[in-house]
């Protein structure tokens, strides 16, 4: 097929050529999008963790024993899988992975309540995931609150209404709303992010690869010594329009079609998720051109870029609370589209922010793209210079 005259659309052309032949490219900018939102959505959609198993150990073998711990099995974080006589044998059970905690009701605990005194329970839990914690102490602390109010009710009270009982059991009536986050998950929580690092991570990794192909390719050069090759701006803009379009097709499949398939939050409307896909992608494009200039083999982009996944995601100060990042590492995290796009990303969907609400995100990607892009020529000009150097020795 006739390749096109104009310099822009000759380098877009050949860039987009490139990655249809190259198995390793593809993998990176087809099927890592594709693949890994769905892997994570599915790992983490069960959302909160249900019917836990946990041990008893129950010292005091009283009715209100009996009754707690049929309260704590009722509740739906955890399910009593095993009744003890001892802690021995009931941290065999934790060791071999049977239950991930255990409730140690004391002797003294009815004593203890008949004296109107203060009692103890203990909650051992394995916080191999601080998941297990969560929902254990959750389950644990809810009924002695329920069971602490209907103590106080019969002892301080004899000859009262049932109005008065429930207005003793609470004296303060509160209302729990869970705002952007209803059900509590960890999906909601994790994956909103977690894709807008996923777009940037594997649109690197595609780039460098290409990089390091052209190289391999070129005897060192980056661009190909052709007159088509000459014009900073076409090169630029060429093989950078190629990834965008590419990777702004991902990110519509991931922050619509994902998001809806695995019922993450979507409340943000399409013109303001194009509208912040637009600048990030053209910083994460032209940032992953810049640095892709450092890689000098196919390989190196995955040492460079794949290791810096975690690290980038906790710098978002979404994952990790943004006001305990030390100052360092906050600005660290600002050289990073990923920073900028995963929280106006979680505002726009989680909270129903406009783009104007992200007013500070989008305009510190648009000024991300605009240096990124400054750098990524500046190096291109270098690469040129060579390239006609090259020519000419030949």
């Amino acid at each position: 097929m006739k390749k096109p005259m104009f310099p822009i659309l000759h380098v877009w052309w050949d860039e987009l050529c490139e990655i249809v032949k190259d198995e390793g490219i593809l993998i990176f900018v087809i099927l890592l999008p594709l693949a890994y939102p769905l892997l994570y959505a599915m790992i983490y959609n069960t959302e909160t963790q249900r019917q836990l198993p946990i041990c008893v150990v129950d010292d005091c073998m009283s009715d209100r024993s009996r009754e707690f711990i049929r309260r704590v099995d009722a509740t739906p974080e955890v399910k009593i899988a095993a009744s003890c006589v001892s802690m021995d044998e009931a941290q065999e059970l934790m060791r071999r992975r049977d239950v991930f905690g255990i409730m140690r009701i004391p002797r003294e605990f009815d004593l203890h309540l008949w004296r109107g005194e203060q009692t103890v329970i203990g909650l051992y839990s394995d916080l191999t995931s601080m998941l297990y914690y969560k929902v254990e102490y959750l389950a644990v602390i809810n009924v002695a609150q329920e069971m602490n109010r209907n103590i106080k009710v019969k002892e301080r009270q004899t000859n009262t209404t049932a109005r008065e009982e429930d207005v003793a059991r609470w004296p303060i009536r509160f209302e729990e709303v869970k705002m952007y986050n209803s059900a509590g998950g960890f999906a909601a929580f994790l994956i909103p992010p977690v894709l807008m690092l996923i777009l940037q991570q594997a649109l690197c990794l595609g780039v460098g690869m290409s990089m390091g192909r052209s190289r391999e390719r070129f005897r060192g050069l980056v661009i190909p010594p052709t007159k088509h090759y000459k014009n900073t701006l076409a090169i630029v803009l060429g093989k950078g329009l190629v990834h965008f379009l590419i990777f702004l097709l991902m990110g519509l499949y991931m922050t619509l079609c994902v998001t809806r398939w695995f019922g993450l939050p979507q409340l943000g409307h399409l013109s303001e998720i194009f509208g912040l896909l637009v600048p990030y992608l053209a910083a994460c494009t032209f940032m992953a051109m810049f640095w892709s200039h450092f890689i000098f083999r196919r390989e190196d982009c995955i040492l460079l870029f794949v290791f810096m996944s975690i690290p980038l995601l906790f710098l978002t100060g979404v994952s990790w609370p943004g006001a305990s990042i030390p100052p360092l590492w906050k600005a660290v995290g600002t050289v990073f589209p990923s920073t900028w796009g995963s929280n106006a990303y979680v505002r726009i969907q989680g909270m129903g922010a406009s783009l104007g609400d992200c007013y500070q995100e989008i305009k510190m990607l648009w000024i991300l793209a605009g240096i990124y892009f400054l750098l990524t020529c500046f190096l291109y000009m270098f690469e040129i210079r060579k390239s006609v150097g090259r020519s000419l020795l030949n």
